[in-house]
């Protein structure tokens, strides 16, 4: 069932929001070569709790993580370990935090040091896919609408798109109705209303959309191995368009 939020939701989430924008920033300033993974980890877990809110990954579904850690060609999931990021490496990190009960979702790929133009250009193609899918939606679009734009922005640029995950609504669970796919068609899926909150974050592969799952029960990796990035925000529906919560 989709959940509409109150403004007394809205404003808690809007608070996890803000601490999730900010984790992802700091992070940002701290991927280097030399770093490993967990480093990353631990200084999100400290500055999440500095920041009044509990780690939304920590212990969910059993992920042992405060961050997702996908190095290169892994598309999710990555957990952190002692794995150390080399000079031209891209590492996405997903991550989130509660306030009050209430959930927030982000995720960017960032390069580690000099990466090369391929890389570069498969990051930037990921997050401008984003602002592809979400440029025209208001209440009344509908979810096919986010995952048509998607899917013709990223295959129009010679990617592909991952349809293994999806996003989701947030609100007192991190994954709510409705499954928001990076592929569909327009005018399709749930209708969108005022005040709902959402999570939309395509993943997209530089080789094809084929993946595997690792034996640990988390990792997502390309199946040829080629590089993959990943962008989210959490949205909230407006009247006239979107607001985004995490930006």
């Amino acid at each position: 069932m989709i959940k509409i939020k109150n403004e007394e939701e809205i404003k808690l989430i809007r608070k996890a929001c803000e601490v999730t924008k900010l984790t992802l920033e700091m992070l940002k300033k701290e991927i280097k070569p030399g770093v490993t993974t967990k480093h990353l980890d631990k200084l999100a877990y400290d500055f999440i709790l500095s920041k009044g809110c509990k780690p939304a990954f920590k212990g969910l579904y059993g992920f042992p993580g405060t961050i997702c850690a996908s190095v290169n060609e892994e598309v999710v999931h990555g957990i952190p370990s002692d794995r150390v990021l080399e000079e031209g490496d891209i590492i996405s990190i997903d991550t989130g935090a509660v306030y009050h009960g209430y959930y927030s979702d982000a995720a960017r790929t960032f390069p580690v040091g000099k990466i090369d133009s391929d890389k570069k250009r498969l990051i930037d193609i990921t997050e401008k896919s984003f602002f592809e899918g979400v440029k025209n939606i208001k209440a009344g679009s509908y979810v096919g609408d986010i995952s048509s734009s998607v899917q013709k922005f990223v295959e129009k640029n010679g990617y592909s798109i991952v349809r293994e995950l999806t996003g989701h609504g947030v609100g007192k669970e991190l994954h709510e109705d409705p499954s928001i796919p990076n592929f569909g068609v327009k005018g399709s899926g749930a209708r969108l209303n005022k005040n709902m909150v959402l999570a939309v974050e395509p993943m997209v592969n530089m080789g094809n959309r084929n993946v595997v799952f690792m034996p640990d029960g988390w990792t997502c990796k390309t199946l040829d191995g080629k590089p993959s990035c990943h962008y989210e925000n959490t949205i909230l529906i407006t009247e006239n368009g979107i607001e985004i919560l995490t930006l």
